[in-house]
């Protein structure tokens, strides 16, 4: 039952994230330059993974037999760890891709869409870990509590939204069809669930570690809201777009905590 629930819940965050991004992208949403709605949604994203990370995982990881010392240990290696990750490119989060030539001199230096013949597989591979890498957290989260599941499998798929957009965007660059760009979004996506099952098994097998994973599962998202997502509010904005993001982030976190509620009554 767990298994199957991990499942249906990795194929639902790592699939239905590329399906959302194409659906709001055929909208018009995210893509005039700097695109309201992508601000809007990364700031919905920031706010769903904070929320994740410091009012389930964590909480749920310290309710634990695993002393304080050590789990914040694990927090504080998990960040530098997916720092290292993000400078081998491989869990990067560059939503600019579009912009890349006019906007801010495209921010932590990913110019993959300046050459879009390797940009797509660089693009894809980095997506697949990313993908893989989500898929075992999201099982490490079932495996602690079905609720917290819940909770994590929501919130990748609020943050991979925006990321998938961007994805697409270069894909669309170095492949002609739409058709094909968002078949290999999706493939990528569809490796979360495989993560998922190996997560399952090997979580499974290492319950007593399992509060570190959690820990882990934190950092990971701590990391890509505070490197990737945030960086590209602060650009300098009108008081009422300030507002707007403040609304927009508080929504994400709204979002975890209702989705915890209805969990919970479940």
């Amino acid at each position: 039952m767990l298994l199957i629930a991990i499942i249906l819940s990795t194929l639902a965050a790592g699939i239905g994230s590329v399906w959302v991004a194409a659906l709001l992208m055929r909208a018009g949403l995210g893509s005039r330059e700097g695109g309201v709605g992508q601000q809007h949604l990364l700031s919905l994203a920031a706010g769903a993974l904070l929320a994740t990370a410091f009012m389930h995982l964590l909480p749920e990881a310290f309710e634990s037999q695993a002393g304080a010392h050590e789990l914040f240990a694990t927090l504080l290696v998990g960040l530098v760890f997916f720092f290292l990750l993000d400078k081998a490119e491989l869990w990067h989060h560059g939503h600019e891709h579009s912009h890349a030539g006019h906007d801010h001199a495209h921010h932590h230096g990913h110019a993959h869409s300046d050459t879009p013949r390797s940009g797509g597989w660089t693009v894809l591979t980095g997506d697949s870990v990313h993908c893989f890498g989500d898929g075992v957290l999201i099982a490490s989260a079932f495996l602690a509590d079905m609720r917290l599941g819940l909770i994590a499998a929501v919130s990748v798929l609020a943050h991979e939204v925006p990321h998938h957009m961007g994805d697409l965007v270069v894909l669309r660059q170095s492949s002609a069809s739409r058709r094909i760009a968002l078949v290999k979004v999706s493939l990528a996506g569809a490796v979360t669930a495989l993560g998922g099952v190996v997560g399952y098994f090997l979580v499974g097998q290492l319950q007593d570690s399992l509060p570190y994973f959690l820990a882990v599962a934190s950092s990971s998202f701590i990391y890509v809201a505070l490197a990737d997502l945030i960086p590209q509010l602060q650009k300098r904005l009108t008081a009422r777009q300030t507002v707007a993001q403040i609304i927009w982030l508080l929504l994400g976190m709204g979002v975890v905590m209702l989705v915890s509620g209805a969990a919970h009554a479940h």
